[in-house]
């Protein structure tokens, strides 16, 4: 394991969620970003099994990237300033995807839907007991989510591969933050931020009727 692996630590990861809310509860996109560089560590570490999501997320954050340090980056600091630009400026494709297929609104929102499977499996680890499957808890957790917006063959080649994923055991101690049972401990401090900026993240979405995007 090279220094920057065994540097990784998910509570790092997760309370830098906790960054990405300023006093007015916009989510910063810095923050929002640097926190999923940090979680497709997580999943990388874990082998193949998640490239089907890591791969698309790292696609994603390199398009906000590019929005970030692009000439109209100043709207792209905020979720909400992004999404007030975009609109405004007719810069999403609300009905099919073709002028603007890499907006960020569109972008953020594949983020948006991942981060809302991770919540839900990190939170089925910490609630589960030892013995619990994870190929259970991620099935579950990925039914909950994702699955509504990919189509029957990713389904089931998905939900097929996740029949081989490590036990809770491991899962837990890629956290790298001690013990199973420190793991669990941590999950529970940490997760809120996450869900907190996935519930902020929802409702911006949802009155501007951008949770469709295509």
């Amino acid at each position: 394991m090279d220094g920057l692996e065994s540097d990784f630590n998910l509570k790092v990861v997760l309370v830098s969620f906790k960054q990405c809310l300023n006093e007015k509860e916009e989510v910063l996109l810095d923050h929002y970003l640097a926190g999923w560089r940090g979680l497709v560590r997580f999943l990388n570490s874990l082998g193949a099994i998640f490239s089907f999501i890591s791969k698309d997320v790292t696609a994603k954050l390199q398009i906000m990237d590019r929005l970030r340090s692009g000439p109209q980056r100043e709207p792209y600091s905020s979720l909400q300033s992004m999404v007030a630009y975009e609109v405004s400026n007719q810069l999403v494709d609300l009905e099919r995807r073709s002028r603007h297929p890499d907006s960020g609104c569109r972008t953020v929102l594949r983020l948006h839907r991942a981060l809302r499977w991770l919540q839900l499996f990190l939170e089925g680890l910490r609630t589960s007991p030892e013995d619990a499957r994870t190929a259970v808890l991620c099935t579950d957790s990925y039914n909950a989510s994702l699955a509504a917006y990919h189509p029957w063959i990713i389904r089931r080649a998905v939900t097929v591969a996740f029949c081989t994923l490590p036990t809770r055991k491991v899962f837990l101690e890629a956290m790298n933050v001690g013990s199973p049972e420190q793991a669990v401990e941590m999950l529970g401090e940490a997760l809120p931020f996450i869900e907190h900026v996935y519930n902020v993240s929802q409702k911006l979405y949802a009155e501007h009727s951008l949770l469709d995007l295509p």
